[in-house]
């Protein structure tokens, strides 16, 4: 996906055309974005710049869930909402900040899946329950 270049769109004001001076470069260019969903593990990795890679999920079908200081990994039952987009609620795409059923309760991601390649998340009702004493701060969640 390539971004278009700003202020292009227009015509002079004799009515000539605009012609940019240079293209996009290869560091400016964007990627469509790597949107996770519900079924069998699926992983890619991309080449990033530095000579890096990015390991991102397209499916996934667990979530390792944090409860105080254990780690488990739950079977994801299905996505219940997803504030980032409306369309990702309806589609069920995993992001950071998406609530999800589990056989444990619902849980809230804390990670990027679409960036780190793991769903990492916490209990909603464990996360509210630590939360409860700083009122200003439980309605930032």
């Amino acid at each position: 996906m390539k971004k278009s270049i700003e202020n292009l769109s227009t015509s002079k004001i004799t009515g000539g055309r605009r012609v940019p001076l240079r293209s996009r470069r290869k560091y400016e260019m964007n990627r469509f974005p790597n949107e996770a969903l519900l079924g069998e593990p699926i992983m890619v990795t991309r080449k990033v710049r530095g000579k890096n890679i990015k390991t991102s999920l397209k499916t996934i079908n667990f979530v390792n869930l944090a409860v105080d200081s254990n780690v488990k990994k739950v079977k994801i039952l299905k996505v219940l909402e997803n504030a980032t987009n409306n369309d990702y609620q309806r589609r069920g795409v995993i992001s950071k900040g998406a609530i999800l059923e589990t056989a444990e309760g619902k849980c809230r991601v804390v990670s990027r899946p679409g960036q780190h390649g793991v769903v990492n998340a916490i209990l909603v009702k464990w996360f509210h329950e630590k939360l409860r004493p700083c009122r200003n701060m439980a309605r930032l969640f």
